[in-house]
């Protein structure tokens, strides 16, 4: 049986990340943990009333984490959905040796401005009981979230979804280089 791999996609909202999570998830019925989807369940709760940033983006990324974590105990794969740093890159890094897997990291950008932008105010996530973003949002986690710097593949919204998921397909066939 292969290792199993904690796939992580990341980069800014409108880039593509969870359309390409989630067609990699039905294919390759792996579940797939997304950090709004998890806000969201909590937000009926007010858990979130008075809250502070750094709180909240723990919060946040300790969610995801969790369920990544409960994967590898029992040695499955797990694929997220969320803005990460080098930081959390770095820490799910040490996860997966801690637990005989791999790290891949999937970096999702779109290199066109307007059509970037255009991607977030048309869409409709549809996520219960959380909102909908708009640039301004998108502006302010470029801000907040600085470019990776760790070994990943990078896939551009620009290209069609069957060819990044081809490159996707391609990368985690391929045998990581053990930490």
């Amino acid at each position: 049986m292969a290792r199993p791999q904690i796939i992580a996609f990341a980069g800014l909202p409108g880039t593509g990340k969870s359309t390409l999570a989630e067609a990699l998830a039905r294919a390759s019925r792996t579940p797939v943990f997304a950090g709004d989807w998890l806000m969201g369940a909590l937000k009926p709760y007010r858990v979130f009333d008075g809250m502070d940033r750094e709180t909240y983006v723990a919060l946040y990324g300790g969610l995801v984490e969790s369920l990544v974590v409960r994967q590898l105990l029992l040695d499955q794969s797990a694929i997220t959905d969320s803005v990460i740093d080098d930081g959390t890159a770095e820490r799910w890094s040490w996860l997966a040796v801690e637990h005989d897997a791999e790290l891949r990291v999937i970096e999702c950008v779109c290199s066109d401005v307007e059509l970037h932008r255009s991607r977030v105010e048309g869409r409709k996530r549809n996520i219960p009981n959380w909102h909908e973003i708009d640039w301004a949002h998108v502006e302010r986690m470029r801000e907040e979230f600085p470019p990776l710097t760790v070994d990943r593949l990078t896939v551009d919204a620009v290209e069609p979804i069957e060819a990044n998921l081809d490159k996707i397909h391609a990368h985690l066939t391929t045998p990581a280089v053990r930490p």
